[in-house]
């Protein structure tokens, strides 16, 4: 016998708020029954677990995360890093090489650390060339 993996936990001030952050980001929506106030929110991603967040009353405290998300968008690197900034999160570490590998660490509205890879495309490129 196995285990399935049902969702990934992510604790927050704000649950619901982190949740529609992250519903902007990955582009698919909160459960259908979530709303502004809710202790435990759901972001409904089409395959593999859920996003769910729990509503907690401290801060994140650790400086870094032991676990984090990485994004591997369908526009470049570059492009789904400006428009995650303009959504609200912040630079924390730029990992970009010079020949194009890399990624840049970024940090969700309360301080949750995830990467943003190169596109499938972009890795294609840099394989072929």
């Amino acid at each position: 016998m196995v285990s399935q993996l049902q969702n990934v936990a992510i604790d927050a001030v704000n649950a619901y708020e982190l949740a529609r952050f992250w519903s902007e980001v990955t582009g698919f929506p909160l459960h259908p029954e979530d709303k502004p106030g809710e202790l435990e929110t759901q972001v409904m991603l089409p395959e593999g677990p859920l996003l769910h967040f729990n509503q907690v009353p401290e801060a994140k405290t650790a400086q870094k995360n032991r676990l984090h998300l990485c994004l591997r968008p369908e526009t470049t690197r570059e492009e789904e890093t400006e428009r995650l900034l303009g959504l609200g999160a912040t630079l924390v570490a730029d990992r970009r090489e010079p020949d194009g590998s890399g990624w840049v660490v970024l940090a969700d509205p309360e301080g949750n650390e995830f990467c943003v890879l190169r596109s499938a495309a972009e890795r294609a490129a840099q394989a072929a060339g």
